[in-house]
């Protein structure tokens, strides 16, 4: 089994269990704030990710967003469960991700959506590909045209480093959409459903699984500094582009 096969199956197994813990009940447990959630399925998802490649790549590094953390010269980025807020709330917008990087950088990404069955590859060498079948390359279009997907949590609004940057790229573009699930997001956007991707501080987990996948569709996925603040941004190269000048804009 190559990579990316271990990839898909990593995020679809892990996405599977998740959905059946939570059919059979859950308790909810914070970590940061109110709205900051984890669960038992979230550990159970990682851990079956751990054991998985700790067997098939042992010599592999790994990074999960609920603990593991083993040096690596590759390493395994892992979200067991993306959106866990919306995963516990019964909302079906929440996914299972994964990426392996190199030295050189994200070399793969998988993302499992089980609400509906979609399973999202690609990579360096793998074209983007939802279920097995191809993606069309993403389409240069200005920002003006598309939406934008982005994510403002309550608590920062007073930080103007964070909110005025986030309001001008959100006012350059058509529309605006807040699905609670940063990689479910951005395999969204490079299926073209939606248009672009602008975060703030974005952790390796939420990012580089679907930054790659973006990538992989003919897209880009750029990171900059400006007032203070780390953007990631991903979509077609034009909007890219557009959304970063309006982030970066004095």
């Amino acid at each position: 089994m190559d990579d990316l096969q271990l990839a898909a199956s990593l995020v679809r197994e892990a996405g599977t269990l998740a959905a059946d813990m939570l059919l059979a009940g859950l308790e909810t447990m914070h970590k940061t704030s109110i709205s900051d959630v984890v669960s038992a399925a979230d550990h159970a998802a990682e851990e079956l990710i751990v054991s998985r490649l700790r067997t098939e790549r042992g010599q592999d590094g790994l990074l999960g967003e609920e603990g593991a953390n083993v040096p690596g010269v590759r390493r395994w980025v892992i979200d067991p469960v993306d959106g866990t807020y919306n995963f516990l709330a019964g909302i079906p917008i929440w996914c299972s991700a994964i990426a392996l990087e190199e030295p050189g950088g994200p070399v793969l990404g998988a993302i499992y959506h089980p609400a509906s069955g979609e399973l999202w590859t690609g990579g360096r060498e793998h074209p983007a590909a939802r279920n097995g079948v191809p993606l069309a390359a993403l389409q240069n279009r200005p920002l003006a045209e598309i939406s934008i997907s982005t994510y403002l949590h309550p608590t920062t609004l007073p930080d103007e480093s964070l909110r005025e940057p986030l309001l001008r790229a959100m006012q350059g573009a058509a529309t605006v959409r807040m699905l609670g699930s940063g990689s479910v997001e951005m395999a969204a956007v490079a299926a073209g459903r939606l248009g672009a991707w602008v975060h703030a501080n974005t952790k390796p987990w939420d990012w580089l699984p679907g930054a790659t996948l973006v990538r992989a569709a003919g897209g880009a996925a750029e990171v900059v500094e400006a007032h203070g603040q780390r953007w990631h941004v991903a979509g077609n190269k034009r909007a890219v582009d557009e959304a970063i000048e309006l982030v970066i804009k004095p």
